[in-house]
């Protein structure tokens, strides 16, 4: 005889929601309540729908996670609220796994929901998305989503560990666990000209002139994170096509590095003091000039680089759409560092003249890397006045 198994979810939120098993039932939970209920053993699914509202009878609508109208419920996919999921017996004592990311405001604009982010396969409903043919291979959607949640599945074949676990008895499942407030990154195009944003996390987004692009990151991201805006680009409907500058693979949702030449923003959160370290860097490149700057009250530093570079560009390093940095066009240690210590050269010095805040060659921290207090809010303007 299989043992039961015995589940509470718990909802540390300040909004009511309803939980969904399956196979079981529906319940609603407000703020701070829990659902203890007991399994079979079964394979099952448990999720939160949002937005809800039955009658007496249990029939209704929910915004998001909705099954058939009804309050008891049988599936869902996508995302709607952070969660984590973790034991709690003895007997097995495997680390949390979750994903606290706010995916919902890192949404590519093709998957948006108006309380949620669709997974790719609900919009597109092909082979490459939703493994019809029974096995498929990560795609740029579900690489994304994997850098921001690790532990989770972000595909039909992505069972790999940690995206699953075996744990004998009672899994706690937390809707949206305490996390640290996370920053916001505002875009602000103002080149008279279409631009494409790139953000590493984030993706990308087409922005026209005066238009804005708001990134929330996830405070607990701890690599180095990048924003640049690609120029002259053709993307089909599907997100894919290619850009003059700052192409990233070809997809409009960028998860690997852009490709030279273009002008870098990055930023690495909770470094020494629990400072936000966040540079302008032409290590890349040069394509558009850049303003970069806190929007926080406790930091308001501005750093920039208004120069128009691509006009003043030796004609050794010059592309179509920008500015290489030498690196990029000699590769050797001079220009690239590779051996981890360089000097200036001419080509660095002149950029340095023209945009003192900037990264100008690999080592050039001592006057390009600036502070805020962590929890700061940011802005990245592309073409400044």
């Amino acid at each position: 005889m299989q043992p039961i198994l015995t589940y509470k979810t718990t909802l540390p939120t300040q909004f009511g929601q309803r939980l969904c098993l399956v196979v079981a039932t529906g319940k609603e939970l407000k703020h701070g309540q829990e659902w203890v209920f007991n399994s079979t053993g079964d394979p099952g699914r448990i999720w939160a729908r949002t937005n809800c509202k039955f009658d007496a009878n249990g029939i209704g609508t929910c915004d998001t996670g909705d099954c058939n109208k009804t309050l008891d419920c049988k599936s869902y996919d996508g995302f709607n609220v952070p969660m984590e999921f973790r034991e709690t017996s003895s007997e097995c004592k495997k680390e949390v796994i979750k994903c606290t990311a706010d995916i919902n405001g890192l949404c590519p604009t093709e998957l948006r929901h108006s309380g949620g982010c669709y997974h790719p396969c609900a919009v597109f409903k092909n082979d490459q998305f939703c493994c019809y043919k029974g096995n498929c291979n990560p795609t740029a959607y579900s690489k994304s989503l994997k850098d921001l949640c690790p532990d989770v599945c972000t595909y039909p074949d992505d069972y790999a560990k940690p995206a699953s676990l075996l744990a004998p008895m009672a899994p706690t499942i937390s809707l949206k666990p305490d996390s640290i407030q996370a920053a916001t990154f505002t875009i602000h195009n103002n080149c008279t000209y279409t631009v494409w944003a790139a953000a590493m996390p984030g993706g990308g987004r087409e922005l026209k002139y005066g238009q804005d692009w708001v990134v929330n990151t996830d405070p607990n991201f701890e690599d180095k994170g990048r924003i640049w805006a690609r120029t002259n680009c053709e993307f089909d409907a599907n997100g894919i096509g290619k850009c003059e500058t700052g192409d990233c693979n070809g997809a409009l949702y960028c998860v690997s590095s852009g490709k030279p030449p273009f002008t870098l923003a990055e930023y690495a959160f909770r470094q020494f003091n629990n400072l936000d370290f966040f540079d302008i860097s032409l290590v890349d490149g040069f394509n558009v000039p850049m303003e970069y700057r806190g929007t926080s009250s406790e930091c308001t530093r501005v750093i920039k680089c208004t120069v128009d570079i691509n006009g003043l560009c030796p004609t050794e390093l010059r592309h179509s759409g920008g500015c290489y940095h030498p690196c990029t066009v000699f590769k050797n240690d001079q220009f690239c560092c590779s051996r981890g210590n360089c000097d200036p050269t001419p080509y660095s010095k002149s950029w340095k003249d023209l945009c003192p805040d900037v990264y100008t060659y690999p080592t050039d921290d001592a006057t390009s890397t600036f502070t805020c207090p962590n929890g700061t809010d940011y802005k990245v303007v592309f073409c400044p006045n």
